[in-house]
């Protein structure tokens, strides 16, 4: 089924603009899926905060260049889903190298996060990062660890120094008492 010129712009329009949007995208084969398992992929990757359509090569290659982006053409080759991260790319990934381990049929090409281009090995490693929230909880225990460290060394000079005092006070009070 031919489209229009007019619809292939309008097209354009919509993956240039999601890729404007988007924090990463991440392109896989289309090969043998059903109607069910695409809506099931679209289903994870909505659940991620992402955005799973099927595009066109062609018209993706323009978006690409009018969004500014790197070129995708050995990417860009036979039927291809479009998986937009427009939150945390981990978790679109995640969400998508979930799908691919249920899906034999289905196989990660490669993306992009940001301007850099990634392998689909880069994609499957930073699907296995934690969230992001789990990666901030992370960070600020490592920041907090050294002043806890601190305020624990602190407290136990000026407990050794209480106890000095309380000592002398103590021998200075039994010598006055003999």
């Amino acid at each position: 089924m031919a489209i229009s010129k007019q619809k292939k712009q309008e097209l354009v329009e919509t993956y240039t603009d999601l890729l404007q949007r988007s924090q990463g995208v991440i392109w896989l084969n289309n090969k043998g899926l059903s109607v069910s398992e695409i809506f099931d992929l679209r289903s994870n990757i909505r659940e991620a905060e992402g955005k799973c359509q099927v595009t066109k090569n062609r018209l993706t290659r323009l978006a690409l260049q009018n969004a500014g982006l790197p070129e995708m053409d050995d990417v860009l080759t036979g039927p291809t889903i479009t998986g937009f991260a427009l939150g945390d790319v981990p978790a679109v990934a995640k969400a998508i190298a979930d799908f691919t381990k249920e899906n034999d049929s289905v196989e990660i090409k490669g993306g992009l996060m940001g301007t850099e281009i990634l392998s689909a090995h880069e994609l499957t490693t930073l699907a296995n990062l934690p969230p992001l929230e789990v990666l901030q909880a992370q960070l600020l225990g490592i920041i907090n660890a050294p002043a806890q460290q601190l305020a624990g060394t602190l407290s136990s000079s000026v407990r050794q120094v209480v106890n000095v005092v309380n000592a002398y006070s103590d021998s200075e009070a039994q010598a006055v008492k003999t």
